[in-house]
């Protein structure tokens, strides 16, 4: 059993997109490995940020860095495998959030994996976090936020 469990309510995911498990994301295992699927996630990632108008490190020097990943897996995904990802944003506060992924396999409906990938806003000209920028703030209404 999972030592981790990872549940996110529905109403947070704001984006989905498709990638293809390739033949060199495949493991000894003959599945996609733990390397290919983080690599995948970070994909998805960077196509949400960009669909919502998000620089991962904007002009004045303020980025987003990840700060921890936590994965769980629910099924084996093979070779050519089409992958949803569902991206959501949650547990705001006043640096930063949690990124969430759902991934599932669209042709039998199998969960594959569930992720959730915390981040904070970094100011790389001092090499320090800062808070979350309001217009940021403002593109997510609906995320909860943590005291």
């Amino acid at each position: 059993m999972a030592r981790l469990q990872l549940h996110f309510p529905e109403n947070q995911f704001y984006y989905s997109t498709q990638l293809t498990v390739r033949v060199t994301d495949i493991n000894g295992a003959n599945h996609l490995g733990n390397d290919s699927m983080i690599s995948m996630i970070s994909e998805a990632r960077a196509r949400f940020l960009f669909e919502f108008g998000i620089r991962e490190t904007a002009g004045n020097g303020t980025g987003i860095i990840v700060t921890d990943l936590a994965t769980t897996y629910k099924a084996e995904a093979h070779a050519r495998d089409q992958l949803l990802f569902e991206v959501g944003v949650m547990d705001f506060n006043k640096y930063g959030g949690d990124i969430t992924f759902r991934i599932t396999r669209p042709a039998d409906n199998a969960l594959v994996a569930m992720a959730k990938s915390g981040f904070v806003f970094f100011d790389y000209k001092i090499g320090k976090v800062v808070a979350m920028p309001e217009d940021f703030r403002e593109k997510f209404s609906r995320v909860n936020w943590l005291d």
